[in-house]
């Protein structure tokens, strides 16, 4: 005979997170999975994860969309603005949790940041606003640059965010050269062609996490920076940015609110509260550059 305990117990509700990651997610999901624990739950038992990555393939993540929604999630977690668009184009009512966004309401994904007004919420990355900083802490680092390129892909949100750059560019007198690498295979090309064009250095806007751009940078003798830290541990020369991985962090928090019965709209869009210099003292030796101390001293955390 069944107790009445075993019997709620059978019938208590598993819920399903749908995870779409418009890159690579291998350092999210940890990030990820450890708060869902300390706030109780037990993958596979009380909630079910269920993620597709499209690696920067762009073009996959209606695809990967569809087999989440076949799985009948509950809520959705959709990283970057490629992933979102595609979650908002495939839903209207269940709950999206944006991890991040660029531009959260230039992208028509929620009403406004304190009141999102639809079935999508999360965290935006100020991504944009800190285009024309960025162009400050690479020239602070690399004071004789003045040929820069500036590395997109086909993130919607990159136009924009080159255009902030080229009104830094112009007041610090700076030149910029797009170049587009729509996915990762043609990260190669975009490189050779910054070196053709005799480029001094490489902005890389924010992106879905693609590990060899780093590798490609340190082999083309470019001196890099990027729009969070990821890039800097594994060999990158600097970045200016919010601290990303916290926001998988938070993004299993608002989860949490979600299941717990929070209405997206509900719920305000969150901001960075603080943006960290990441300078890798290693690759600027490598490159032959010799970082002043006036620059390292403006750093929150200097890599030996």
């Amino acid at each position: 005979m069944v107790s009445p305990i075993e019997l709620k117990a059978q019938h208590r509700k598993i819920w399903r997170v749908g995870f779409l990651g418009s890159g690579r997610l291998d350092l999210a999901l940890p990030v990820f999975r450890r708060r869902m624990i300390e706030q109780g739950y037990v993958e596979g038992s009380t909630y079910v994860l269920d993620v597709r990555e499209a690696r920067g393939q762009f073009d996959l993540l209606p695809q990967l969309m569809k087999e989440i929604m076949n799985g009948g999630p509950d809520v959705i977690v959709a990283e970057a603005t490629p992933a979102i668009a595609v979650a908002q184009h495939a839903t209207s009512t269940i709950p999206i949790v944006m991890a991040p966004s660029t531009d959260p309401v230039g992208s028509g994904f929620v009403e406004s940041f304190a009141h999102p007004g639809g079935n999508i919420t999360g965290f935006a990355n100020m991504f944009g606003d800190l285009a024309a900083k960025s162009l400050e802490m690479l020239r602070l680092v690399v004071p004789s640059v003045k040929r820069i390129a500036v590395l997109m892909s086909a993130n919607p949100t990159h136009q924009k965010m080159l255009e902030l750059a080229r009104g830094g560019a112009d007041r610090l007198g700076l030149t910029l050269f797009p170049f587009v690498a729509p996915a990762p295979a043609d990260l190669e090309r975009a490189f050779s062609g910054m070196k053709e064009t005799n480029c001094e250095a490489v902005y890389v806007l924010a992106d879905p996490f693609r590990p060899a751009i780093a590798k490609l940078a340190a082999e083309a003798r470019l001196p890099s920076i990027y729009q969070y830290s990821l890039f800097v541990d594994i060999g990158g020369l600097m970045s200016y940015g919010p601290n990303i991985l916290s926001i998988f962090d938070r993004a299993a928090v608002y989860v949490d609110k979600i299941i717990k019965g929070a209405r997206p709209a509900d719920l305000p869009v969150e901001q960075p509260e603080r943006f960290e210099l990441v300078l890798n003292l290693k690759a600027a030796k490598a490159l032959g550059l010799s970082i002043s101390p006036s620059a390292i001293s403006l750093a929150d955390k200097v890599l030996e």
